[in-house]
């Protein structure tokens, strides 16, 4: 590849206030609101909150792949200094797969069970790389010997049903960069496996990414995931981000209580033997409304009166967008850095 290596200045991917609002029978529901960062070339970044935070529907506003009748997108999303949010539903086609891709969560729903692994990732290289039926397929063994699937030209006549789960997503990630796409986002791409094939996933990831100047957005709810391989980490909670920081910042000193829960939450080798772990109490379900109150408080153990009548804004940077810009939070009672560390 020819693709200029290493993190470059100018943002690839530019996300600004985006909000989401679905409609529906029962009224509408924002699902994002003022969600903000940006990407750049060979830069690893990480959006991390539990299930419902809007980290999914994030993603996929960026890739237009939202319903367009039941859903409103608002704010701006910049691909390369182009508006996407302006671009045709056809000229959006023609950016997925080719210049920006991703790899879905779970395999299984996300791979037509009924067509060979072989002619699914044929498709992508046929449709935007304009190769032929024979020229696709030599590529595509090629591309699954890529990800580490052995005997990768044999293999392009199975079916998703006669592979393992780690298999499976291997062929998810060969479809995502069949084209070497400029910008990868990998949602949860390690979801309902074990722990050695996680560790291989993320592994493969790295190396793929690794010296191709690709920009990559890592989904997931676990900040282990993130903790060697992402650059810049972004927390969602109910559909805004609390708080953005370089991952060594984060990790070191974590602000907002709800990141400093997540961190809490991870097991620890160092950890006494029978020692219980430490769960955010409560759900995401309890979370109040942003428009008057801060979502988290009802969980939250550094909740002040305020927290309940007032929405804190993001404060700090304006976005964190590079690794060494200070941490932007949003939180009245934010953690004592010193017992954090």
């Amino acid at each position: 590849m020819t693709r200029p290596v290493g993190v470059r200045s100018e943002p690839l991917l530019e996300v600004e206030d985006l909000a989401v609002v679905f409609h529906g029978s029962r009224g509408d529901v924002e699902a994002v609101s003022e969600v903000s960062f940006s990407v750049r070339p060979g830069e690893h970044v990480a959006l991390v909150g539990e299930s419902g935070s809007g980290k999914s529907v994030t993603a996929l506003a960026v890739m237009g792949l939202l319903p367009l009748r039941s859903t409103t997108v608002r704010g701006s999303i910049r691909y390369d200094g182009d508006e996407l949010l302006d671009l045709d539903a056809r000229s959006r086609r023609d950016l997925r797969g080719a210049e920006m891709a991703m790899i879905f969560q779970d395999p299984m729903t996300s791979l037509n069970p009924v067509v060979p692994i072989g002619v699914q990732i044929g498709e992508v290289l046929q449709r935007h790389k304009g190769l032929r039926k024979t020229e696709a397929r030599e590529v595509s063994g090629d591309l699954l010997g890529r990800v580490g699937i052995s005997d990768g030209k044999r293999r392009l006549k199975e079916y998703p049903h006669q592979l393992s789960g780690g298999m499976r997503q291997r062929v998810l990630i060969a479809i995502a960069l069949a084209c070497e796409p400029r910008l990868l986002i990998a949602d949860e791409p390690t979801t309902a496996l074990d722990v050695t094939i996680q560790a291989q996933i993320l592994e493969l990831l790295r190396e793929l990414v690794s010296g191709t100047g690709t920009a990559l957005v890592m989904i997931t709810h676990d900040l282990g995931v993130v903790a060697g391989l992402c650059d810049e980490v972004h927390v969602m909670y109910s559909g805004r981000v609390v708080e953005s920081a370089p991952r060594r910042s984060l990790f070191g000193e974590p602000r907002h209580p709800y990141t400093g829960g997540l961190l809490g939450s991870i097991p620890r080798l160092d950890s006494a033997r029978g020692e219980p772990l430490t769960p955010i109490p409560g759900s995401p379900n309890d979370a109040l409304p942003w428009t008057h109150s801060c979502a988290f408080a009802p969980r939250c153990g550094n909740r002040v009166d305020k927290c309940t009548v007032q929405t804190p804004a993001l404060r700090g940077s304006e976005h964190v967008s590079r690794p060494g810009d200070e941490q932007a939070l949003r939180c009245f009672n934010p953690l004592d850095t010193r017992e954090a560390s």
